[in-house]
């Protein structure tokens, strides 16, 4: 993903079990957990925390995000 992500821009990605959907929330500078799960993000490798349409919580980095045009 070349652009800048924003909160509440669309994206998808790639999922287990297929492509997922969901919607930005903010950006991730600094290391966190998320169900259980180290996220390692910093200011120089930052992610973002996505909600999917069903209300999961996940951190991805901003390369494995696609923005969706909806």
């Amino acid at each position: 993903m070349a652009a800048k992500l924003r909160k509440g821009d669309k994206v998808s990605w790639s999922s287990h079990g297929g492509t997922a959907y969901g919607k930005v929330v903010r950006k991730i500078t600094r290391p966190m957990q998320i169900k259980g799960h180290k996220v390692a993000a910093s200011k120089r490798a930052p992610q973002y925390l996505v909600v999917t349409e069903k209300g999961a919580r996940a951190a991805h980095k901003a390369e494995a995000l696609r923005r969706d045009q909806a």
